[in-house]
């Protein structure tokens, strides 16, 4: 593994955490696998107590505890950020294992411009054989593509004309400008939104947006509702403040969801959303897709 090169970006990567150990120690022996290692791991607790006997992921490890709602995800990135040495910031989700090359490929990628570089996420199966999420000729054979995504370059930038194309997973970003437009909007509370605000902040500062070439992650199988019915009052609460922002609706896939099951009352063109109906314990439970790859 080879150190930050003195000319180019250091790279903090950061990431958040809420159970999902096992989850946590792949990322970090993928760290560890890295062909030019980070400045540093920064981990954002939303638990009370860290987990112990983590691997050594081939750098520094910094720690901060966040307190508050059960998934203060807006509040965790900003204190990662804050907790952040490096030039660049590589915020990766703690389901993501790394391949060797993510960290140099980001890089790369702030050495030859400025922006906001989203990296390729493959979907892994459920299910994996012990051993597994070391072998990265067997990640790369059993990841998938989100069929919502278009092809990422193998190397390279390629500009993004949306910046709504950012998901959380994996996206790194100079650190001033992060600070710049003050990083994530903390009245964003629990699950969603949060991030494609962040985007467009970003755009309206005049950050292009890239895909960066070689900077692929896999996403670690879990189950997932379809549609999110877990997180309905959030996803209403957090679509309606960026509409006051921005005015237009973000989160417009779940929306329609919500509506063709009769839940609420939207379009486009509407003002607010009119709840009809909040989802039962069993409407909740009926929609977990436990060996689901995609949300």
């Amino acid at each position: 593994m080879q150190a930050d090169a003195p000319d180019g970006p250091s790279a903090s990567v950061l990431t958040l955490v809420r159970g999902r150990a096992d989850r946590l120690r792949n990322l970090m022996s993928g760290l560890a696998r890295q062909s030019v290692r980070p400045r540093e791991l920064v981990i954002a607790w939303m638990q009370p107590d860290r987990t112990l006997d983590l691997p050594d992921p081939g750098c520094p490890v910094r720690h901060r505890h966040v307190e508050g709602e059960p998934m203060p995800l807006a509040a965790a990135r900003n204190r990662a950020a804050e907790a952040a040495t490096g030039d660049l910031l590589v915020f990766l989700d703690v389901d993501c294992i790394p391949s060797p090359s993510l960290v140099a490929a980001y890089r790369r990628a702030a050495a030859q411009a400025e922006g906001l570089f989203l990296g390729e996420v493959l979907y892994l199966p459920p299910g994996l054989e012990p051993g597994t999420a070391a072998d990265d000729a067997a990640l790369a054979r059993l990841g998938r593509t989100h069929p919502a995504r278009a092809p990422v370059p193998p190397e390279g930038l390629r500009p993004e004309p949306d910046p709504g194309q950012l998901w959380g997973l994996s996206f790194a970003l100079p650190s001033r400008r992060w600070h710049a437009v003050g990083g994530m909007d903390e009245t964003y509370v629990g699950y969603g939104g949060e991030e494609t605000d962040l985007a467009a902040r970003l755009a309206a500062s005049g950050l292009p947006t890239f895909w960066v070439g070689g900077a692929r992650a896999y996403h670690q199988h879990h189950p997932v509702h379809v549609p999110p019915l877990q997180h309905f009052d959030a996803i209403l609460a957090n679509a309606t403040r960026f509409r006051g922002t921005h005015g237009r609706w973000c989160m417009t896939y779940w929306l329609g969801q919500f509506r063709t099951a009769g839940l609420i009352a939207w379009d486009d063109d509407a003002r607010a959303i009119r709840v009809l109906r909040r989802p039962d314990a069993s409407e909740v439970a009926a929609a977990l897709r436990p060996d689901a790859l995609f949300s």
